[in-house]
């Protein structure tokens, strides 16, 4: 059964879609977090890569999903794709979760053949009334990650722990418990930026 949220959406941003430039392209999967760190990414990889970003409220576990990945895929050559997708459909189990996320990998392998793909784990989620407590839903972004490190793992796709990143620090917070702040944004999106510069430059090793 498919489930969805009350409210639905997609946000897709392709910088140079005119082709004026020959800088290699990188792609940010995720959802509204992913798009608020999104602009601190561009600024430091922005002589470097082009990037874009594909941020959506669909969980892995839809079929919509991948078609919203498929739209991008299928018109632009990314040589980077840094994904994450774990903190939407928490209606759906986290075994259902895990026979879906395989299929994530190889849809971007079919479209990019060699291409360097970074998993990014989901960051905590904490209370709004007290930000130095962790929401009971950060169980299930724990339980989600580990299911994804460990499929990461298997096909040999870095993984980048932005839970471990921010989970000391309810300062990056703002106030609903969920997004991050200004300092946050910065933070993750200066980490987002660093890791994919060196998968890219091969610092760090992995393909698909």
């Amino acid at each position: 059964m498919i489930r969805r949220e009350k409210i639905e959406w997609l946000d897709l941003w392709v910088e140079g879609a005119n082709a004026s430039t020959t800088l290699p392209r990188v792609l940010l999967v995720g959802d509204s977090i992913a798009r608020s760190y999104y602009p601190i990414v561009q600024k430091v990889l922005g002589d470097k890569l082009q990037c874009a970003r594909l941020t959506t409220s669909k969980c892995l576990t839809d079929p919509l999903f991948f078609k919203e990945l498929d739209l991008l895929l299928s018109t632009y050559r990314f040589q980077v794709v840094h994904i994450n997708n774990g903190l939407h459909g928490l209606d759906y189990d986290d075994r259902t979760y895990a026979a879906h996320l395989p299929r994530v990998f190889r849809v971007i392998e079919n479209h990019c053949p060699g291409c360097r793909v970074i998993w990014a784990q989901t960051t905590p989620m904490r209370q709004p009334t007290d930000l130095s407590q962790f929401h009971p839903q950060t169980a299930r972004v724990r339980e989600r990650n580990r299911i994804a490190r460990e499929i990461a793992d298997t096909r040999n796709v870095p993984v980048n722990d932005l839970f471990s990143l921010v989970a000391d620090h309810p300062e990056y917070f703002a106030e609903d418990g969920v997004h991050l702040n200004s300092k946050g944004q910065t933070v993750v999106g200066e980490r987002v930026a660093a890791f994919i510069l060196g998968v890219f430059e091969g610092d760090i090793e992995f393909r698909l």
